[in-house]
């Protein structure tokens, strides 16, 4: 831990030649993964994270490094070699370091290290053996725990000491189905920055039967016949489309570089008159939730798109400088290895006014999306192509025979407008976003809602 006189005096260092800014990331991290497979724990690992960055601006020009000699002479080195990366007259600025006064709206009720190994063990037994025992067909299930207990204190020349604790804990299922000639998986997971009261909470047997029981349907599918057709995409996990096709699209770290399918559009019409979307840092517990980002900014609500319109980008301190934007307390980084940019959070479309079964009813013909898998996204374009791991053709207004092997594609910006139905069911997935920042705890989610027309991939013949 620096003192304060001991960070001025590193920051003032990095403003010695010119800077205009600097800013010190101290870390202490705890990271434990356990993974349960064929009956038997297969990993234990805990890593331990100890370091400090250092960044330095100037403008929009920044000079970044890092080290794990956290000693004011280690800090020193650093300050002193990051300096040279600017050669200007030094700039008349004085600050003094005071530390804000910050609520914690993400407390551990069970600090995930206050539990032993075997205590964190027996959630892992429970969902395992739910799983396996669900249906002869399942011939793998892995069960793994990851936790990140990370404290961060950061400092700044705005005068600011900024610190924040974060439990991040997930529980994740992997179930394989075979059968001869035919093998599918189901995937899910629980997690939130929080504690493990977060696994007491839920019923982890139907949690473990509900993967289970999608990777038993989907063996028995057949093959999803390409076509273009109107898609329903369920709550969930099904936001990965709107963060993927659309997020990131809509980060600083796009937009500032010209490399946005949404540059220049503020204020614009780009989606459904039914669409608002909103990535929010504050809510609490959530999985992609903080305090404060990793500038030491408190987090906020973000509303993006409000009613069609594009309201807002996610900006950090340095894109707002290249933009002469608001900075949005959307700065993160996975460590202090990586200086940090514009990244979401928790990023949904909000809810809408119609039900589940009303959108399925008024569908005389669709897909049906009930799980998402991974894809891949251009976000100068927003063109995307993602899997679907559990789908069903809707015929008549009712969800009928279940069909694998599909793909959604299409272009973010277009898939936006076509959004004719938004249910009420929100509810959000929990994934792990990678950008230039690193990798990041990261909500997805949305409501189930209905795209009028767009094209599934698939390999089946036409009967």
């Amino acid at each position: 831990m620096l003192s304060k006189e001991e960070a001025k005096l590193v920051l003032e260092t990095c403003l010695e030649t010119g800077g205009d800014f600097a800013e010190i990331f101290l870390e202490d991290t705890v990271q434990n993964d356990l993974e349960l497979s064929g009956g038997k724990i297969t990993k234990s690992n805990t890593s331990l994270i100890h370091g400090a960055g250092l960044r330095i601006l100037r403008d929009d020009q920044e000079v970044y490094g890092y080290t794990n000699d956290t000693s004011l002479q280690g800090l020193l080195t650093l300050a002193n070699s990051l300096k040279t990366g600017f050669n200007y007259e030094k700039l008349n600025i004085s600050f003094d370091l005071e530390e804000v006064d910050l609520p914690n709206n993400h407390l551990a009720v069970i600090n995930p290290l206050s539990l032993s190994n075997v205590d964190k063990i027996k959630y892992l037994q429970t969902v395992y053996e739910t799983a396996k025992n669900y249906h002869e067909s399942i011939t793998q299930v892995i069960a793994t725990i990851w936790e990140h207990n990370q404290i961060v204190t950061i400092y700044n020349t705005e005068g600011r000491i900024a610190k924040d604790e974060r439990h991040h804990v997930r529980l994740a299922l992997n179930v394989v189905a075979s059968k001869p000639g035919v093998m599918q998986t189901a995937h899910d997971s629980i997690g939130g920055n929080c504690g493990y009261e977060l696994f007491d909470q839920r019923d982890l047997v139907a949690f473990a039967q509900d993967v289970a029981q999608s990777a038993v349907t989907m063996l028995e599918a057949e093959e999803m016949v390409g076509q273009m057709l109107p898609v329903i995409i369920h709550n969930g996990f099904g936001g990965v489309i709107l963060h993927e096709a659309c997020g990131h699209a809509l980060e600083a770290t796009s937009v500032a570089k010209g490399l946005s399918v949404f540059c220049g559009k503020l204020g614009e019409q780009i989606a459904s008159p039914i669409v608002t979307a909103v990535d929010d840092g504050t809510l609490p517990n959530y999985w992609g939730s903080a305090n404060i980002d990793d500038e030491g900014t408190p987090t906020r609500r973000n509303v993006l798109i409000e009613n069609g319109i594009l309201k807002s980008y996610l900006v950090d301190k340095r894109n707002a400088r290249k933009m002469k934007c608001e900075i949005t307390g959307s700065a993160r980084r996975q460590s202090y290895r990586f200086s940090p940019t514009s990244r979401m959070t928790n990023t949904f479309f909000v809810n809408g006014n119609s039900t589940f079964e009303e959108i399925i009813k008024n569908t005389e013909y669709g897909f049906f999306a009930k799980r998402m898998g991974g894809g891949s996204v251009n976000p100068a374009t927003g063109e995307f192509n993602f899997a679907v791991n559990e789908g069903y053709m809707i015929e008549n207004g009712k969800i009928t025979r279940p069909v694998r092997g599909a793909t959604l594609v299409g272009n973010g910006a277009d898939i936006l407008k076509q959004i004719d139905m938004i249910a009420n069911n929100l509810s959000t997935g929990h994934g792990m976003c990678g950008s230039l920042s690193g990798s990041i705890p990261a909500d997805v989610g949305q409501p189930t809602i209905r795209v009028k027309k767009m094209t599934v991939g698939g390999r089946g013949g036409k009967k």
